[in-house]
């Protein structure tokens, strides 16, 4: 190993200058540096969140009719408490914390514990399912450290992106990687155009940030794709923008009103675009229109392919998805649709996303 080594640094010494080879050294220390102070800014304004539900469970493996319990009786079920890990990121010094909405879906306790040790119960003040945000609030403290925000719009692939959470319950754990993709959508059915990156994220990084270089959220860490559970570098993160948006109106109102045209779309491939003779592969194909929906009422009809909204083009599903999230309920948006080979423009007034 030794001959090895000298023989890989003789190679170096012939391929690289001393001035090379230091400058080198200088540029990956300035990178090191980087990362120190990106941790040492945020690192007190991620927590790691801890939940508690109670759950019953049968003790018995005969607990079935035909198994009876002495005179004749059945095993009884006990209760046992569930615990689950997850992280978040403090917004305000007031105590509003993010996290993800399954790290808190049907607890009874949510903990938030600090990077200084201290632990405080949270309040649940409102959740979006679809998005898979929730709203926290700790009490009893007013001198929290807020994190800094990032415009989501402004990432790039190829950017550095950072992940601090508590992957497997180990606080505080600083990961780096880069933005593998934007606005990947297909992933779930929210409509979210998400953030991938190979930063590694695992089990309790749900919920902590996805940070830029310079210490800011651009993105929170919603989910893994991997065949074995654990970290592959395929991770997806919610846009920051998405998140505030969210965020404001559950602030406000402590649940989100949606606005609603009420049709299921797809992108489609080359094929489709043959099958039905149209122009180009970008839009989005209306595969499904709910009764009684704002696009029923404007006219819309199954495989209308919609290629503009407001003389804005949409490339694909996903464009429209975020089109009409933006949109407020009430406002009339100006569809154009290719149908049966002819362009028409349709109106449709956006309603509120009824339950369900």
């Amino acid at each position: 190993m030794t001959k090895i080594l000298l023989i890989f640094f003789l190679i170096l010494t012939n391929l690289f200058s001393k001035t090379d080879i230091e400058t080198s050294i200088s540029a990956a220390v300035s990178i090191q540096n980087a990362f120190n102070e990106v941790f040492r800014k945020t690192a007190d304004s991620v927590v790691s969140i801890s939940t508690e539900k109670t759950v019953e469970f049968n003790p018995s493996p005969f607990n079935h009719p035909l198994f009876r319990a002495p005179n004749g009786g059945q095993f009884k079920s006990e209760k046992q408490k569930q615990k689950g890990i997850g992280s978040g990121i403090i917004l305000s010094k007031e105590g509003y914390i993010i996290t993800n909405e399954h790290v808190i879906q049907g607890v009874d306790k949510v903990l938030v514990k600090l990077r200084n040790k201290k632990v405080y119960e949270a309040e649940v003040v409102g959740s979006d399912k679809q998005m898979d945000i929730s709203l926290l609030k700790v009490k009893g403290t007013n001198d929290l450290q807020a994190i800094e925000i990032a415009d989501s719009s402004k990432v790039n692939v190829g950017d550095w992106s950072i992940a601090i959470g508590a992957p497997m319950g180990f606080e505080h754990s600083f990961t780096v990687g880069v933005v593998s993709a934007i606005s990947r959508g297909g992933i779930d059915d929210s409509g979210v155009g998400f953030i991938q990156t190979d930063a590694s994220i695992n089990q309790g990084n749900s919920g902590g940030p996805l940070l830029d270089i310079y210490g800011r959220v651009i993105g929170i860490n919603r989910m893994i794709a991997s065949p074995t559970g654990g970290s592959i570098g395929i991770g997806f993160a919610i846009p920051i923008n998405d998140v505030k948006r969210i965020i404001d109106e559950l602030k406000l109102n402590g649940k989100i009103k949606r606005p609603w045209v009420g049709v299921k779309i797809s992108s489609i491939d080359e094929k489709t675009k043959d099958e039905l003779k149209l122009p180009s592969t970008e839009g989005a194909l209306i595969h499904q229109i709910y009764s009684d929906s704002p696009a029923e009422e404007a006219g819309l009809e199954l495989m209308d392919f919609v290629i503009k909204i407001e003389d804005i083009k949409i490339k694909s599903s996903e464009e429209l998805v975020a089109y009409v999230r933006k949109s407020k309920i009430g406002d009339r948006l100006s569809f154009v649709v290719i149908r049966k080979g002819k362009e028409l423009k349709l109106s449709v007034k956006i309603r509120e996303m009824p339950n369900g």
